[in-house]
């Protein structure tokens, strides 16, 4: 088929889709109520549908007070069943595919159940509707001219007991419509290379033969892989490779620290970015507007949706409310119940909404990746903002940090210790330093509380990490590219300890 004759077809199909979108824009409420009945009404012969009585639940107040909320360790014995060949027990329909996620630490790997269903209407759905958004607000985009590089798991996938594991962007592309490889680059093959160095290699050797047109992949990794490419081909900038890029759609971390790095790989102003918010369970948000700060959330891709308060989460009294009840500017625990079988399921995201008309997000950080060790209730999005704005001022270029508490002793006070990677430095770290915990005061009250007149805390410790520190760090736990991520935030030491002494 003729590329342009492929790309006026596809850009009709997707736009068609966009009045779908618009439908649970205009009434979300009915059409989360709606995906609710239908997952419950699809699993009612289940082992969880039978136990928990499906067949009797009518609304949204009786499968709250039935179901109970549950942590992945809670159900991983029905998981390892269904992994062993048992089938009907969460989900009705036969379950061979498992995504392998072990998050940003080095604990027991999970298994996430991944159905056909949420396959064709979650996953791959999300990848047109991406499309589409994009498309309907860059009405002369010209995508489809040329194709995608991607920037997937390094893990091939395993068969264990009959089933299926590996990273998901593995089974994404293993399982890929015809239409999707069509456009992308590089081949399956190379995506899915186990073995990251070789297939960096491989990936520059095919995707700088093609006509690059969209970029797609974790922002830290992707960045990796650019200035591979910028410097195997001597090039200053990746427009001199592919003249005809416009667009970068990223997730998994935040792009707060890499955005002038990119800037400077894409000097164009006309370049988008576009943000997407997914997970092993599912994919939740798209960014659906040009230049925008927040996402979409959408509603009709087989997920059912709650929200616990950050303030009540993991006490006793804690209470899931549904998406109609949320407000703005409050942090959530996000609550899934999914079409692969994961009922009323903690996945450790937080998130705030932005807006409730419609329904916009931003993803704040992890339930379990914050400090609060001293009442300071340090998140991500704080971090972020933070490192943001002080290299706006020094000059500073972030590659990668993590931080974590240094704990009371005796009558020393607690502290947070820092070590940053830098791509550029700050002229003098103890200004930076200083930038940092003020930066930190003006966007968290409960820190600045903690650090006034330095009552719990004192000022923040900040090391200088040695060039490539955490892609070693990775690199010795076997967690090279695709979806790993480095912990921005713990209430341990551990990774910190671990860092600071490959740091000598």
């Amino acid at each position: 088929m003729p590329i342009t004759l492929f790309n006026s077809i596809a850009s009709w199909l997707l736009k068609k889709r966009y009045h779908q979108i618009e439908l649970f824009l205009k009434y979300p409420e009915e059409v989360q109520e709606e995906v609710l009945h239908q997952l419950i009404e699809i699993a009612e012969d289940t082992e969880i549908g039978r136990k928990y009585g499906f067949e009797s639940i009518n609304n949204y107040e009786t499968f709250r007070e039935r179901v109970p909320i549950s942590s992945y360790e809670e159900i991983e014995p029905i998981i390892e069943r269904t992994r062993r060949g048992e089938q009907n027990i969460f989900w009705p329909t036969s379950i061979k595919l498992f995504a392998k996620s072990s998050g940003t630490t080095n604990a027991k790997s999970k298994f996430i159940p991944v159905s056909e269903e949420a396959l064709e209407d979650c996953h791959y759905k999300s990848g047109k509707d991406l499309l589409c958004l994009y498309l309907n607000n860059n009405e002369n985009s010209q995508l489809f001219t040329g194709k995608s590089l991607r920037l997937g798991g390094s893990k091939e996938l395993y068969e264990d007991n009959g089933s299926y594991f590996g990273d998901l962007s593995a089974i994404l592309i293993d399982n890929m419509p015809l239409w999707a490889e069509y456009s992308s680059t590089p081949s399956s093959k190379v995506s899915l290379m186990s073995e990251w160095e070789s297939k960096l290699k491989a990936i520059i050797k095919e995707s700088t033969q093609e006509n690059v047109t969209s970029l797609a992949g974790v922002p830290s990794w992707m960045l990796v892989l650019l200035n591979n490419v910028v410097q195997e081909t001597g090039k200053d900038n990746l427009f001199q490779i592919w003249d005809n890029l416009e667009v970068y759609f990223h997730g998994g971390v935040s792009f707060n620290p890499y955005e002038e790095q990119y800037k400077n790989l894409l000097p164009r102003k006309s370049f988008k970015y576009y943000e997407i918010y997914n997970a092993s369970e599912g994919f939740f948000a798209i960014q659906d507007r040009n230049n925008a700060d927040d996402l979409l959330l959408m509603l009709d891709y087989g997920i059912f949706y709650e929200f616990v308060p950050m303030s009540e989460y993991g006490t006793e009294g804690q209470m899931a409310i549904p998406l109609w009840e949320v407000k703005k500017n409050t942090n959530y625990a996000i609550i899934i119940t999914t079409n692969s079988g994961l009922w009323r399921y903690k996945i450790g995201d937080t998130i705030k909404f932005t807006s409730t008309s419609p329904y916009r997000i931003k993803v704040t950080g992890r339930t379990k990746h914050h400090i609060n060790v001293f009442g300071e209730e340090l998140i991500i999005e704080n971090a972020e903002e933070a490192l943001k704005t002080i290299c706006a001022k020094t000059g500073a270029e972030i590659k990668d940090y993590t931080a974590g508490p240094v704990f009371m002793e005796g009558k020393e006070k607690g502290a947070h210790e820092w070590l940053i990677e830098f791509r550029n430095q700050p002229e003098d770290i103890d200004v930076f330093t200083e930038y940092l915990d003020n930066a930190l005061k003006s966007l968290n009250s409960d820190y600045e509380a903690k650090r006034y007149n330095n009552i719990t805390l004192n000022m923040p410790i900040v090391h200088i990490a040695r060039e490539n520190l955490f892609y070693d760090w990775l690199k010795s736990k076997d967690k090279l590219g695709g979806q790993h991520k480095i912990p921005r935030l713990s209430n341990k030491r551990d990774y910190v300890e671990e860092l600071l002494h490959m740091n000598k």
